[in-house]
């Protein structure tokens, strides 16, 4: 069952398109990786993300992800998360992304 939220609510959500440009294991995690997100007029930014079973460097580096920019920062592991990647999941994770590439940084309306 789903919860209806306010419009209000959902525009305070800063959801922006990141280039994925560097990919690391984040040390005694079996889940977690570091990545490090090209996020434009916002600057480089970094992520933990529990995806390590899924995704390798190869498959992240260089790609578009959809992220929310504004979550709290978190710390996971000893790695301040500044935000988190959006995926869809029914047994793998399925990275939101774009239909073409797009500015990193761009918004999402």
């Amino acid at each position: 069952m789903t919860t209806d939220i306010k419009y209000e609510d959902f525009a305070k959500l800063d959801l922006r398109i990141a280039t994925v440009v560097g990919v690391e294991e984040v040390e005694g995690a079996d889940k977690l990786l570091k990545l490090t997100l090209d996020a434009g007029d916002l600057g480089e930014r970094v992520i933990a993300t529990g995806i390590k079973e899924w995704y390798s460097e190869d498959d992240l580096v260089g790609r578009q992800i959809v992220y929310l920019a504004n979550l709290e920062p978190k710390e996971l592991r000893g790695v301040v998360s500044q935000g988190m990647l959006l995926a869809a999941s029914d047994d793998k994770p399925i990275l939101l992304t774009t239909e073409s590439k797009t500015s990193p940084g761009a918004k999402i309306k």
